[in-house]
């Protein structure tokens, strides 16, 4: 599965963009936060991808970074909320500011997102305020030298077919031994806590 693109910014349109990679164009759809912080049409740039695969489809969506992802990643296994309503929470507010408002249990201000009613704020707060923290992201642990690798590691976990929550929750034990080791190593040591 794909977990992050690099190549040349071919178009930038309302609801994603579409980047060359060695000839080949993505379709991606990304957050008007992370539409906003992209450089113009012709240049180069990066965005942390999720895959949304179906029987019928695939789908990519762009990010700035792998905390943004994981907060949409979380906001996808809210019951009733779908990635399109993920990525309207995401455009709707900045990662940082979303996070505070879930974390605060701000239903009103969720509630001006568009698609978002009252009952599916209250659904947000009531399944990821504790997730949350402050001005951060959730479950994120401080950055560290392995954290590309761990990046890297939740994507591919989660394109397995692993629950975000169950991948959320391996990565936070295996941050503090990720420094120097490599993704192989990391798989294998996250694929044996996953299956034992």
């Amino acid at each position: 599965m794909i977990g992050r693109l690099r190549g040349k910014l071919a178009h930038k349109g309302v609801e994603g963009v579409l980047i060359d990679v060695g000839g080949v164009g993505y379709e991606v759809h990304c957050p008007l936060t992370t539409l906003d912080r992209l450089p113009p049409e012709g240049q180069d740039c990066t965005l942390t991808i999720h895959t949304h695969v179906r029987e019928d489809q695939l789908t990519l969506f762009g990010f700035g970074d792998a905390a943004e992802r994981t907060l949409f990643r979380s906001l996808t296994g809210v019951s009733g909320v779908g990635p399109k309503l993920a990525l309207a929470c995401l455009s709707g507010m900045d990662a940082p500011t979303l996070t505070n408002a879930l974390a605060d249990g701000d239903v009103k201000r969720l509630s001006t997102i568009p698609g978002i009613g009252k009952r599916t704020a209250e659904r947000l707060v009531l399944e990821l305020k504790e997730k949350v923290g402050r001005s951060g992201m959730p479950g994120r642990p401080a950055p560290t030298a392995g954290g590309a690798v761990l990046a890297d590691l939740e994507s591919a976990l989660c394109n397995l077919g692993y629950k975000p929550k169950d991948v959320e929750k391996l990565i936070a034990g295996l941050a503090q031994d990720a420094a120097g080791q490599s993704f192989e190593a990391l798989l294998r040591e996250a694929l044996r806590r996953l299956n034992g």
